[in-house]
């Protein structure tokens, strides 16, 4: 049963299917209804969302076009980045982090307009519709989620489009559509459906949107120095940038080298396996030197209760539960170990691959001294006895007692 709405914001691109949604709301709920279109770094031209807005009936007051790209990076994408995230191996989530965000804005602008929904056009298979939806009830739990994809009989591109053409919704071809379901922002683009529904189809090369294939990347290597501070990096190459800047520069960077391409199969929270292809050049790059400026300055056993705790921070934030209280406690111990992570890595990009050549910092914890192959006055290699014996100490015990 449908709840009485008097005004909804709506996540709107301005593209088929939220231009459908926002017209189908204003008939189905009889509602006000504002748009939200966030700048998140997807490289499109976004003032068209207004337009397409304004003619179906949105009064400018009630159209939102915000610049969030370093509110993104910088509350998002870069602590994240400080766990070294990456789900089941090899996504580094540059969907999963940008939805709470949204949703985030979207709730911020409820209270602002007086509204009492909010709606989005995630659909009932994905995992989307769980990150929005849990984004907004971690905000304010009173706003009526309006989610059309579990509502309406619209299921399919065709029926999409003849909704629009019957309500006179106009629809800019750009092109040739492409036969791929995509999301940008400034971390990566991502790609499913078409072929890649089949898990053994090579994608064809066009599909690649961003970067140069590694066989046809430059022949040169290109050496680069990023600087870290607290776990983030603040300048590459000795220019100080802010952190939308720093990834838009690591963008570019690992674009020109065929960096960051991935062909993955994952497990989706609501249940099923869904494959996809992604580009994260600058985050690729951003990984890479960040584990390196962490193996000179990060205790041991730091480092390795920070990567077991890695995988369900990783698990959090892909199914959703970015604003949830063990999010932030571990957010917490991550941040801490964050204090000391500072220095200069350096990097080489060629042909698809981020090696590190170098690494730095005044809080390093590599003693030459102690590790060196040379004769040295500070370590007594007599010592490793007792210690090698003393933790073989219950294999001892217990090859006894097996003899008895």
């Amino acid at each position: 049963m449908k709840k009485n709405v008097k005004k909804v914001v709506l996540a709107y691109s301005g593209g088929l299917d939220t231009s459908v949604i926002l017209k189908w709301l204003q008939d189905e709920y009889n509602c006000e209804v504002v748009t939200f279109t966030a700048d998140i770094g997807q490289g499109e031209e976004l003032e068209p969302a207004r337009k397409k807005a304004l003619s179906l009936g949105i009064k400018p007051e009630n159209i939102f076009i915000d610049d969030l790209r370093e509110e993104f990076v910088k509350d998002y994408v870069f602590p994240m980045f400080r766990a070294n995230t990456i789900y089941e191996g090899e996504y580094l989530l540059g969907t999963s982090i940008a939805r709470p965000l949204i949703a985030k804005r979207q709730a911020e602008i409820a209270k602002l307009t007086g509204a009492d929904a909010v709606s989005h056009g995630a659909t009932g298979k994905g995992n989307d519709q769980v990150r929005f939806e849990m984004g907004y009830l971690g905000q304010n739990s009173s706003l009526t989620i309006i989610a059309p994809w579990r509502e309406w009989d619209l299921n399919s591109r065709e029926k999409l489009l003849a909704y629009a053409e019957k309500h006179g919704i106009v629809i800019e071809k750009k092109g040739k559509k492409s036969p791929y379901s995509m999301d940008a922002n400034l971390l990566h683009i991502s790609y499913e459906g078409g072929i890649l529904e089949d898990p053994n189809a090579e994608p064809e090369e066009s599909m690649w949107l961003w970067s140069v294939s590694p066989e046809n990347a430059p022949d040169t290597p290109e050496y680069i120095e990023i600087d870290y501070k607290n776990g983030d990096p603040v300048a590459l190459n000795g220019k100080e940038l802010s952190p939308a800047n720093m990834l838009a520069a690591l963008n570019e960077l690992g674009k020109k080298h065929g960096i960051g391409r991935v062909d993955i199969v994952e497990n989706r929270y609501v249940g099923m396996k869904s494959r996809g292809c992604y580009e994260t050049p600058g985050g690729t790059i951003m990984l890479k030197a960040h584990r390196a400026i962490e193996s000179i300055t990060l205790d041991r056993e730091e480092a390795h209760l920070k990567d077991e705790m890695m995988p369900r921070y990783a698990q959090l934030i892909y199914n959703g539960f970015w604003f949830s209280p063990e999010r932030e406690m571990l957010q917490a111990a991550i941040d801490k170990t964050q204090e000391h992570v500072e220095g200069k890595v350096r990097l080489k990009l060629y042909k698809g691959n981020v090696s590190v050549v170098g690494r730095s910092s005044a809080q390093s914890l590599f003693n030459p001294e102690y590790c060196t192959f040379e004769e040295d006055s500070v370590y007594d290699q007599k010592d490793a006895g007792g210690f090698i014996k003393l933790n073989a100490l219950r294999f001892i015990i217990e090859g006894k007692a097996r003899k008895k």
